[in-house]
């Protein structure tokens, strides 16, 4: 049995493949490598992987289907974990077209695989993201709420991979779940993030950003509390045909200016601030209401910010001293 894992260089995919090798999983994983943020990071993750029993890496664009075909037909898996995509909310408002071709045309090349491989394939899981609800003062957001009016370009690519899912899966009987992330943290996360960026600069003595006046929430998930969850989802085999989506998120908003506070007593240093309007494309909350994973798939969130954060803190320290 052998798990392809699309997005495999990235900040969940690392994780993800390391803890299904940790279990004898076969995985091949594959990757463009782009240079959305620093490819050093990303090859990074990789030669913590290379070298593990069970694990093969193929440099490959999504959006190109043939070369996605050719690699299905001959790895053959049972189960296709599809993480790649072209991330961030305020880069699709300056790169739009990267969001074309990653998130909308990659994401068609993984259905169509999935189409390929028919009964051999048991289950299609796929990253969606609490971008998709956009800006409501309702909370928290549920997963049968109204969701068409999305604030970011992002956002929107997110919300047609969960339409083209669906539309494939009633058209070809492919069992397909997606899981809309919210706001994922922890060591080996992703450069562009807020709690990233806020301790680069303040390890730099420059100011951070803090949009909005800080008067913004997340619901901050710490990656651990997706991994466990998101491997229970992977091993289900639901009907063909039946698709489904899913919050993960640690359904417990933090504000803004708390996380932080939380991050500077993590980090030992005091950040000097710019208030700044909020930002094009962004929102200003974002709370999960996790009851449906935990209803069909035991989900419960474990790891406190404070905690989350210090463990991030600790990496990031590490790796500081390693590139410099």
């Amino acid at each position: 049995m052998t798990v392809l894992v699309t997005g495999a260089a990235g900040f969940v995919g690392f994780h993800a493949i390391n803890a299904l090798l940790d279990r004898g999983e076969t995985v091949v994983g594959i990757d463009n490598l782009n240079a959305y943020y620093d490819p050093a990071l990303k090859q990074a993750r990789l030669d913590h992987l290379k070298d593990r029993p069970g694990f093969t890496f193929e440099k490959m664009e999504l959006a190109d289907n043939e070369a996605v075909l050719a690699l299905v037909d001959r790895v053959r898996p049972d189960r296709i974990l599809h993480l790649g995509a072209q991330a961030g909310v305020r880069y699709s408002i300056d790169q739009p077209f990267a969001y074309a071709n990653s998130n909308l045309h990659g994401h068609l090349s993984v259905l169509e695989a999935a189409r390929h491989l028919g009964d051999d394939l048991k289950h299609l899981v796929y990253a969606s993201s609490s971008s998709v609800y956009g800006e409501r003062s309702a909370v928290p957001f549920r997963e049968d709420d109204v969701t068409m009016q999305p604030a970011s370009l992002y956002a929107a690519t997110k919300l047609a991979d969960e339409l083209m899912s669906s539309a494939y899966a009633s058209l070809y009987g492919i069992a397909a779940t997606g899981l809309r992330f919210f706001t994922v943290y922890g060591p080996w996360g992703r450069p562009d993030m807020a709690y990233w960026l806020f301790s680069d600069a303040m390890f730099e003595g420059r100011p951070i950003k803090v949009f909005n006046n800080g008067e913004m929430e997340r619901d901050f998930t710490y990656i651990d509390d997706i991994i466990a969850p998101l491997l229970r989802v992977l091993d289900d085999s639901p009907a063909r045909g039946h698709h489904d989506v899913f919050n993960i998120g640690g359904a417990s908003p933090v504000k803004l200016m708390d996380m932080i506070s939380t991050l500077e007593n993590a980090l030992g240093m005091t950040a000097e601030k710019i208030m700044l309007p909020m930002q094009a494309g962004d929102v200003t909350r974002t709370y999960a209401d996790a009851s449906k994973l935990e209803r069909v798939y035991g989900y419960k969130p474990g790891v406190r910010l404070e905690e989350g954060l210090g463990r991030f803190a600790e990496w990031y320290r590490e790796w500081r001293q390693r590139e410099a």
